[in-house]
């Protein structure tokens, strides 16, 4: 298999906190790999660091064989990383279509510029063909601001995708979403990996919805990596046990 993303002894220290300590993780190309933890084991952390968001403290992080450690986040979001959050990054006074066309990143070319470019065919239909798969091309001329949360999460992942990235991170993808449209966006990230040729890694609480679809499942506990496995191996983990049941 591919090696799509490896990250070697990733460290992220606050001050006297270590929200990250040796954290190893390697990315097949086409997996959906889920990070799964209690709260405040790094997660988060993790994902910003990789992306750029954060510099890490030590440690190596490699895209497709190159080391991209202390890259900056447009420079790694043009080499094929994209990544949603757990809040949603939209434009609320602009619409559906325009946050797309907004979210294009190019070397050159300031937002404003991007903008005044949007009757370009090619962003467009590129676009609404991202809405169509994501089944809200109907709110296209909706503003931003108006969508459900739900409907907000889907933009978001419609966003992150007009860059065509070969490596997915998503943070909270199903966090404050009712559970019909929750497995609609999860039946979306699915359809991403298997049709598009994308690799993925999803940061999520629900333990269930991580166990039924992932292809592997990484655990963190205070910033440590705990277990790397298939699902069922997971659920079996004496240390996964005892850091969510403390058993």
């Amino acid at each position: 298999m591919t090696t799509v993303l490896r990250v070697e002894k990733l460290n992220k220290r606050f001050y006297d906190l270590r929200a990250l300590q040796d954290v190893d993780i390697n990315v097949e190309k086409g997996e959906l790999v889920g990070i799964m933890g209690p709260n405040g084991s790094g997660k988060t952390t993790f994902l910003n660091c990789v992306t750029g968001i954060l510099q890490s403290t030590a440690g190596r992080v490699y895209f497709h064989g190159n080391d991209i450690t202390g890259w900056s986040t447009s420079h790694i979001h043009i080499a094929g990383i994209s990544r949603t959050f757990q809040i949603v990054q939209l434009f609320p006074e602009m619409t559906v279509l325009d946050n797309m066309i907004g979210a294009i990143q190019e070397s050159e070319g300031s937002m404003i510029g991007r903008l005044l470019r949007i009757s370009e065919k090619k962003e467009c239909d590129k676009a609404l063909e991202l809405l169509e798969f994501l089944k809200i091309a109907h709110l296209r001329n909706e503003y931003a601001k108006n969508l459900s949360y739900g409907q907000q999460k889907l933009l978001d992942l419609g966003m992150a995708l007009m860059s065509d990235p070969s490596l997915i991170m998503l943070d909270e993808p199903l966090a404050g979403v009712n559970p019909t449209l929750g497995n609609e966006i999860m039946e979306h990230i699915l359809r991403l990996i298997d049709e598009r040729s994308c690799t993925a890694v999803i940061v999520e609480h629900n333990a269930k919805v991580m166990l039924s679809v992932c292809d592997r499942v990484v655990v963190l506990s205070a910033g440590k990596k705990i277990a790397d496995g298939s699902p069922m191996d997971i659920q079996k983990d004496p240390e996964v046990i005892k850091a969510y049941f403390g058993a």
